[in-house]
This record gives structure tokens, sequence and C-alpha cells, in this order.
């Protein structure tokens, strides 16, 4: 009789198991696949928005090239061409294509 009791004792944990193992094992998989990915990309972005500077060339989110012209803390004015600036959000660079640092 003892037995069979501490039997079921056991299945019971080992039905919890069953139960919310799959659970952790897919936020685990989840936590690898997407979020992780994204908080790097997120930190690697903040680097670039952080260390950008007067005469680096950029691109803007919307495809427009430009060299940064004047910069404050979110506001980044881009001369297009000779003769045209643009005002953006600093949030609005996509990425750097060339750096004052790498000319030097």
């Amino acid at each position: 009789m003892f037995l069979l009791a501490e039997g079921t004792a056991d299945a019971g944990a080992i039905g919890y198991l069953y139960t919310y193992g799959p659970l952790v094992l897919m936020f685990v998989v989840l936590y690898f696949l997407l979020i992780r990915p994204q908080q790097k990309r997120q930190k690697t972005r903040n680097q670039m928005l952080g260390s950008l500077k007067k005469g680096d060339k950029v691109v803007t989110i919307g495809g427009l090239h430009g060299t940064i012209m004047e910069i404050t803390d979110d506001i980044c004015v881009l001369r297009v061409n000779d003769a045209t600036k643009m005002t953006f959000d600093r949030s609005a660079i996509n990425a750097v294509s060339q750096s004052t640092a790498a000319k030097e």
C-alpha cells in the first residue's frame, strides 16, 4: 500500500513536468531566437546613433543619402546636395555609409 501511494506521488510530479516542460522549453527557444537578437540589434543601433558626428555620410530610413552638417541630441541636419539642407530626427538615421573617422 505504501509503495502505491509513493508511486502516485511520483506520477504527479512527472505530470507537472509534462505539463509545464513544453511551455518552459518554448519560452527558452523564443528567447534565443527572437528576443535576444532583437536586443543586440537595438544595442548596436543605439551605439551607431550615439556615435554620429558632423561630416558622416548617412542613409535615412526613407533611403535619402546625405552628409551631416549639424547634429544635436535629437535633430540632425543633412546636406543632400550643394544647395539643399534637410532636417531629420536623429532616430531617422538608418545607417552610416562613410564615417569621418574612416577618412582620417
